[in-house]
């Protein structure tokens, strides 16, 4: 499978050089001259010779001029490169800084949130009823936004909300809803903003190995460019979680909630999702948020988090947070915005979990019925095979399967592998569309 950059549509706004607004430090020229220095310096590093990458990156991530910001007795340095607009403002606070107090040691961490922030927003999502926040991340010059399905209903509970976007310059912004999709629990608004923003850099989600370093940055609790990190955890985990519009097809327990602010409760179906799992803290608040790699890359939108309490109440990271791949959330981000709709492959089988079957010998999908002329049965599945491998990946259960078919678009041909008896096949299957 493979993502493409989002297709900027031909109406976009006319590019200008920069916004007319000077009132605010968070400014995006700024972050430009932040890069500048990081590139800047990453050229100065390698004409003086090598360096181990950690401290390659640690080096290049932040050589820049300090404004002081605190006052005597606790001074902070807010972390700006100067540009041709003059000196940081001294005697500003805002949550949007960079901030570091030794700044011989910063590290990469540092560096790739200073590069991220002007592409991550927050929204304000108010409805007749219910209203909440959440983040977001731009994906193209024009405006358009990739967040969750789940931030601009708030929880499947508002079908028409009004949303207010923040950028790093302190500004807001009315946007309006592009589509959203709820079997990826992905949505896509935009913003009308008269001069161009900073898109995301999209990394590759298929090239990703646990252990990878991550950068999670959100608006958890409303604390807007949050900036947390840890590693990839594990890849190919597949989660359940509620979703207000999901087809009958779709089953098994909610084990995971979305990361909805203040306690509220999604508007319950269920839907199977691919993710990526990271330790990096992620809180209500952080859905539709950025889950980066080392080099500032988009790799995931984040999406949920497991939870021991009951409910979503008082529910908080301990160390199991899910993000969309960048490659599936994009795909169906490009999706909506070309056509308002995304397309998912159905293989045509109700399926469970093999091992509720005590005759079964292998973990996986066990196909409990298929629909005469699907995918399933044109490829001569029948009931009792078990599936253990769908596109190269594999199946333990049936939340996997169920979650990567959903991964790829209607009209996909793939491979399968499956068992029956005591014989293993692999099968070349062609999704049907789900309607």
């Amino acid at each position: 499978m493979t993502s493409d950059s989002p297709t900027t549509p031909a109406e976009s706004a006319p590019e200008q050089p920069a916004s007319s607004y000077n009132g605010s430090p968070f400014h995006h020229s700024r972050y430009d001259g932040i890069r500048d220095a990081v590139r800047d310096n990453e050229r100065r590093a390698l004409r003086e010779g090598p360096l181990d990458r950690l401290g390659r990156v640690a080096t290049i991530g932040m050589v820049v001029t300090m404004g002081i910001l605190g006052g005597l007795g606790g001074a902070s340095f807010a972390v700006w490169q100067l540009t041709d607009e003059g000196f940081v403002q001294s005697g500003t606070r805002s949550p949007q800084t960079v901030t570091v107090n030794q700044t011989d040691s910063v590290t990469m961490i540092s560096g790739v949130a200073a590069q991220a922030m002007a592409s991550v927003v927050t929204l304000e999502v108010r409805g007749n009823a219910q209203e909440g926040s959440g983040s977001g991340v731009i994906i193209s010059e024009d405006g358009h936004i990739v967040t969750n399905a789940h931030v601009v209903t708030v929880g499947g509970q508002e079908a028409e909300p009004t949303i207010r976007v923040s950028t790093t310059d302190g500004r807001l912004w009315p946007a309006e809803i592009i589509g959203a999709d709820a079997l990826s629990d992905v949505a896509v608004v935009k913003i009308d903003t008269g001069f161009p923003l900073t898109p995301m850099p999209i990394g590759d989600s298929d090239q990703l190995n646990v252990g990878d370093q991550t950068i999670a940055i959100g608006a958890p609790l409303g604390l807007a460019n949050t900036v947390t990190n840890g590693i990839v955890s594990a890849l190919n985990r597949s989660i359940t979680v509620g979703s207000a519009d999901t087809p009958g097809e779709e089953d098994g327990p909610n084990l995971f909630d979305f990361d909805l602010p203040f306690g509220q409760a999604a508007n319950y179906g269920a839907v199977s999702l691919p993710v990526i799992q990271t330790d990096a803290s992620i809180n209500p608040g952080n859905s539709g948020g950025a889950l980066l790699n080392d080099q500032g890359e988009l790799i995931g939108i984040n999406v949920a988090i497991a939870s021991n309490q009951v409910g979503s109440q008082g529910a908080g990271s301990i160390g199991l947070g899910f993000s969309i791949p960048s490659n599936y959330a994009l795909r169906i981000a490009n999706e909506l915005i070309e056509t308002g709709d995304a397309s998912h492959g159905l293989l045509g089988a109700t399926v469970t979990d093999s091992a509720f079957d005590p005759d079964a010998t292998v973990s996986g999908a066990e196909i409990d019925s298929v629909t005469p002329g699907g995918a399933a049965d044109e490829a001569g599945m029948r009931a009792g095979d078990i599936v253990t491998e769908f596109n190269g990946l594999p199946i333990t259960n049936r939340i996997d399967l169920t979650a990567q078919v959903r991964t790829l678009p209607g009209g996909s041909e793939t491979t399968l592998t499956f068992v029956r008896g005591t014989q293993s096949f692999t099968v070349k299957v062609e999704l049907d569309e789900l309607g």
